[in-house]
């Protein structure tokens, strides 16, 4: 199988080339940050209008990474679809295309910042997820060590976030990424027309010392160090 494997909390992950990540031994696939609706939401809200596209190749790569990785656990870690509405607006063709995803799966919404409501799709609803030794969340929270849930101890506890939409430059080109250090890792945007915060921007400081790195997506997988605080940039504008 493709994709870049690395250990967090001592469980073997699978960065794939999409931005999904995949924990193998659990049968779980987790996309961040899909932004279903978006360009629906832009042309509603600011009459911005984009070729209107971006669901349809969202729900496409999330087929093709169902299909690989057989997962029958999906968590989305939030920012699911661009605001509630937008999940309403969906087209019936891709609602239909996203129930039969959903069928016959363990499918988990993370409560996100643009959709934090429940959504009238089906599968269960959280603030937060914790299957040991990982928690899953929409934002990191910062501190030496991610929060687990209490009768978790700290020391063996892993976070695994999304909101951010963390990017990094190889060669002058900017390209989503995972960003990971030993207790955290947060999982670059999966959706279409999103943008991204280069990883060494100050707002990444509070969440990562030294050593992190950062795995790029794409069809070869590229690991390089979390640069310095301003990197090369923010990519497309801060993540919203």
């Amino acid at each position: 199988m493709s994709g870049h494997a690395f250990t967090l909390a001592d469980v073997a992950l699978r960065a794939l080339p999409s931005g999904a990540l995949h924990w193998p031994d659990a049968k779980l696939l987790c996309v961040s940050d899909l932004h279903l609706g978006k360009s629906e939401r832009l042309a509603r809200r600011a009459g911005v209008l984009l070729p209107p596209y971006d669901t349809r190749a969202t729900l496409a790569r999330l087929d093709s990474d169902l299909s690989l990785t057989g997962a029958r656990t999906v968590v989305c870690l939030g920012d699911s679809f661009d605001d509630l509405t937008a999940a309403d607006a969906l087209e019936e063709t891709d609602r239909l295309w996203l129930v039969r995803l959903m069928a016959g799966r363990s499918w988990v919404w993370i409560e996100g910042n643009h959709d934090p409501g429940p959504l009238d799709l089906g599968g269960s609803h959280r603030a937060e997820l914790t299957l040991p030794p990982l928690t899953f969340r929409h934002i990191a929270v910062p501190g030496p060590e991610p929060v687990a849930e209490p009768a978790a101890d700290p020391a063996t506890m892993a976070e695994v976030s999304g909101h951010y939409h963390p990017k990094a430059r190889l060669a002058g080109l900017s390209r989503p990424c995972f960003l990971l250090d030993r207790r955290r890792l947060i999982l670059p945007a999966y959706g279409s027309y999103t943008g991204g915060l280069d990883c060494g921007d100050a707002a990444f400081d509070a969440l990562f010392g030294p050593g992190a790195r950062a795995i790029l997506t794409g069809a070869r997988a590229h690991v390089l160090p979390r640069p310095a605080r301003g990197g090369d940039g923010i990519s497309q504008g801060r993540a919203r």
